[in-house]
């Protein structure tokens, strides 16, 4: 058992993770179809939803991640969420009305409607393989502050398996609970109340911290002179660190692609009841995500200053691949500063947004897998096997999950990209989508061949400088490597690119 826990602190946890479950199963419960347990029966609140948007994209990554980049550096990475904003308000404008002027299941859906069958199965198949990839990494690397929190005789099911392995089954098995029985209603609705707990997580972190150090005065002067509240950078550049620019540009396309052409995020929006709670629901996540990760940032500020003046109880982890040992700082705050029961409801917030991303992962893959592939090839399956296909889809996601978490565990290039996997195939998505609604006169072929030479291009560019055996000549040739931030922007120019190409130079008859 965790040295630094008693039965309080895990009584808090018992009941979160019982009732985070209970309350899936109640929401969830009555699925007929898949209208229900892909689209909530499009009967959702739109603040439900809103907050459950922004449950999904801040995982338990994001939660421990955010603060060590502020511990290691300073809040400047602030600049990326005006993007962030700016682009909720772009999707809500323009790509809201696409998406609920009918009855679609994923936004997949438009590229059939508007280029035929070939450039949806291809923006389809792209993102099940990222997703399966990039979800598998997030969740073995959420494991490994979650061992050090939990300790390694419960993760490991009293010595019976890995610590690392029994914490990626057990959170995979938690949440596949209440995914397989309430689809994406049971998903919405804890992912709301997940929210909640991360978010008060993070508030009470923010408070606390000073009163260890003598008040807010005494905590804001020591960060302020070590240079942790800078949070402006007006120089461009493709490389680190984070600028407005970087910020304004490629902040603003990755929002647009992965709220806007990634299921991961639109199954939310499409089981909004109307336009306006679609609208809603994103202005919403808008209005939350600044703040949110403005109190993570000040967190890990504050966290910097108090280790100015306090010993650390216990010697931070080693880095490791995918996790640096500034992103323990958070979890060994928790284990050794904080009082009992508190300290449970802290380590809440950080089990809560992992299940989260793993329950979102599992229905975004179920429902592209068995909507834009299993019922367009098999088109006389009925509702009710179609809906035991559904949910067979997640168990089998569930399995995969675990399985891409376990084996990438070895393969250090691929576990330093949990951050910007997503980054691949990010603008073929957007790029493809965008040709798609707005570009007249750009065919399926044009489509297809813009978005696979993107995904090439970033494969080039992103994995040489990544590969420990190539990564020295790279540097020396192009001397430097280019930040996630602009993957998206990128990879959006070379589909668009392309496609307008072939359309000068090679148009389909």
């Amino acid at each position: 058992m965790n040295p630094f826990f008693n039965a309080g602190d895990w009584i808090v946890i018992l009941l979160y993770l019982g009732g985070v479950v209970a309350l899936g199963l109640w929401f969830g419960r009555d699925q007929h179809n898949t209208r229900d347990y892909f689209l909530g029966s499009r009967n959702i609140p739109w603040w439900g939803i809103g907050m459950s948007i922004v449950a999904a994209e801040t995982s338990a990554l994001t939660i421990i991640g955010v603060p060590a980049i502020a511990f290691g550096g300073n809040l400047m990475f602030i600049q990326m969420i005006v993007g962030y904003v700016i682009a909720r308000v772009i999707l809500a404008a323009v790509m809201v009305p696409h998406y609920l002027s009918g009855e679609i299941y994923s936004p997949y859906q438009l590229l059939e409607q508007r280029l035929g069958v070939a450039p949806r199965r291809v923006a389809g198949g792209l993102f099940l393989f990222l997703e399966t990839l990039a979800a598998g990494v997030r969740v073995y690397v959420a494991c490994i502050p979650i061992r050090l929190l939990l300790g390694e005789t419960v993760c490991s099911f009293g010595g019976l398996v890995d610590p690392i392995l029994g914490a990626i089954v057990l959170f995979v098995a938690l949440s596949l609970l209440y995914t397989y029985v309430g689809g994406v209603k049971a998903v919405i609705w804890t992912d709301a109340v997940q929210f909640g707990l991360f978010l008060a997580g993070g508030l009470f972190a923010l408070f606390y911290v000073p009163t260890l150090m003598g008040g807010w005065d005494a905590a804001f002067e020591v960060a302020r002179a070590g240079g942790k509240l800078v949070w402006f950078n007006g120089t461009f550049s493709f490389g680190a660190p984070f600028n407005i620019w970087m910020g304004v540009l490629g902040g603003t396309l990755i929002v647009l692609s992965s709220h806007g052409a990634e299921q991961l995020i639109v199954q939310r929006v499409l089981a909004c009841r109307t336009v306006a709670d679609g609208r809603k629901a994103l202005a919403l996540s808008a209005v939350v995500i600044f703040p949110l990760f403005l109190i993570f940032l000040l967190v890990g500020a504050l966290l910097w200053a108090f280790y100015q003046s306090h010993p650390m109880q216990i010697p931070l982890p080693e880095s490791r691949p995918g996790i640096k040992a500034n992103d323990f700082i958070f979890p060994v705050f928790m284990l050794t500063e904080v009082p009992h029961v508190l300290k449970g409801f802290l380590i809440v917030a950080i089990l809560s947004a992992a299940m989260s991303s793993i329950s979102s992962a599992m229905t975004a893959l179920a429902s592209v897998s068995t909507m834009d592939f299993v019922k367009p090839l098999a088109p006389r399956l009925s509702e009710a096997a179609l809906l035991a296909w559904s949910k067979r889809s997640t168990v089998f996601w569930a399995a995969v999950l675990v399985g891409v978490a376990w084996l990438t565990r070895e393969v250090q290039f691929v576990l330093n990209a949990a951050f910007s996997l997503r980054g691949l195939t990010s603008g073929a998505l957007l790029g493809g989508l965008l040709l798609a609604l707005f570009a007249r006169g750009v065919g399926a072929r044009a489509v297809v061949v813009g978005m696979l030479t993107s995904v090439a291009v970033m494969n080039v560019l992103y994995w040489p400088p990544n590969i420990p055996a190539v990564r020295g000549w790279w540097l020396a040739t192009f001397g430097g490597e280019i930040f996630w931030p602009w993957f998206t922007l990128i990879g959006t120019l070379v589909t668009l690119g392309v496609a307008g190409a072939m359309r000068r130079f090679a148009p389909e008859k």
